[in-house]
Parts: structure tokens; sequence; C-alpha cells
């Protein structure tokens, strides 16, 4: 740590399965400023019914039903026909179609805010700067931590004990914590819930690579401190 870093005290999770990494961060986030039980944080997932498959609108309601005040950026309103024949997303893409297309056509009357725009990374430090945090979709397999010794097993980050058999993928959607950065060094602090046990750090240049990958839309969960 140095006086030009900001680091937020965002607790890191690990997710349990190869799936759920986008409630893993959520639920990463709600004890940085919202605590919520264990108990309730898994009813909302019943109610919002929410399966193995969980893309970023799905938080953006989560977030919404646990009442955080939230804004969920992205540069498609629904689901990107292209993405059918990316191999990340063809097991899940004809069931999964109409189900995301109905949420982003509900979530205005929902409560759920969703903005069609692409964000800058300016604006991402000026949301942590005042001590908020922001769920972003990444493509795993370009994000590399400056500070990890070895990098994360592709294969759906797969649990520990469990064998990957499968090639490296263009692209593997996974979604990360940013907690951080630091303006002289140019680098993102972010938490990634494949680990437990530390804080990931990157250059501006690969973490922008990373979330604007094709496969991401750019999306982008900002979730503020105040209700």
């Amino acid at each position: 740590m140095t006086e030009d870093d900001v680091l937020l005290d965002v607790p890191v999770i690990r997710q349990l399965y190869h799936w759920d990494c986008g409630l893993a961060c959520s639920r990463m986030v709600l004890k940085y400023l919202h605590p919520v039980s264990d108990e309730d944080f898994q009813r909302a997932c019943w109610e919002l019914k929410l399966t193995e498959s969980v893309w970023t609108i799905d938080l953006a309601y989560l977030m919404f039903h646990l009442g955080v005040r939230h804004c969920f950026c992205t540069q498609t309103l629904g689901v990107d026909k292209g993405f059918k024949n990316q191999s990340f997303y063809k097991k899940h893409f004809d069931t999964e179609e109409d189900r995301v297309n109905k949420l982003f056509l509900n979530a205005d009357s929902k409560g759920v805010v969703v903005k069609k725009c692409s964000v800058t990374i300016q604006e991402i430090q000026s949301h942590l700067e005042h001590g908020h945090v922001a769920i972003v979709l990444v493509n795993a397999v370009v994000l590399t931590c400056e500070l990890c010794s070895s990098p994360v097993k592709y294969c759906c980050f797969l649990p520990v004990g469990q064998k990957c058999f499968c090639r490296r993928p263009e692209y593997q959607g996974h979604f990360v914590v940013v907690c951080g950065f630091n303006a002289t060094t140019g680098c993102i602090f972010y938490n990634n819930p494949a680990y437990s046990d530390r804080v990931c750090c990157t250059s501006i240049s690969n973490f922008e690579e990373a979330r604007r990958s094709y496969g991401t839309d750019e999306d982008i969960l900002f979730i503020f401190k105040e209700s």
C-alpha cells in the first residue's frame, strides 16, 4: 500500500462451483456495504430463480431485490445473437435468450437500473474514489494478475481437486469485483472469486482489454454504498 493507492476493504469470497462467480462477487459487495445474512441471500437467489447460468442482468435484479442502489451499464440491451457461436455461451444460449431478453425488457418497470453506454476507466476510478465498488464482466483468458505466481486455470474455474481437460478457449466470461486503483503506477486492484486469499492487480491496459473483449458487452454493474 502507498499513499497513491485507493483500495477498498472488500472481503474476498471464493466461488463454490464453476458457474457462480457472479454470485460470489455479489456476496463480496454485500458484505462490504450492505450486510445480508446467508439465509436472506439464498432466499433472494431462489426467489429470482437464479440457476447455473447467471448473467449480469441477473446480478442487477439481485441488487434491487436486496435494496442496494445500483446501475448496470452495457453495450447491448439484451442478448447479442452473435454469442450463440461462442463455445462459452453455446450450452445455455437457446434456453437463456428469451429469459434474459425479458429481464432487460422489464427492468425499468421493476426498478432495475440499466443503461446502454460505454464506461471509461476514469469513470470507474471516480466511482471507487467515493467508496463505491463495481462488478465487472471480463474475459478471464485475457486478464492477468501481476501479483499471482501462476495463472488461474481456465475451464470455467473448476473447484480444487477437479482436473481440466478442455482446451484453452478464446473467451471465458468471468465476474470480478473492482476495488481499487493506483493512478501513479496505472494499476487496477480487483477481487477474483477464483481465489479466497488475495487481492489481485493488473495494468489498466490489461484490464481494459479484458473487460472490452467480445463476449462481455462491456458489462459493468456499479454498486453504491448508500441505498
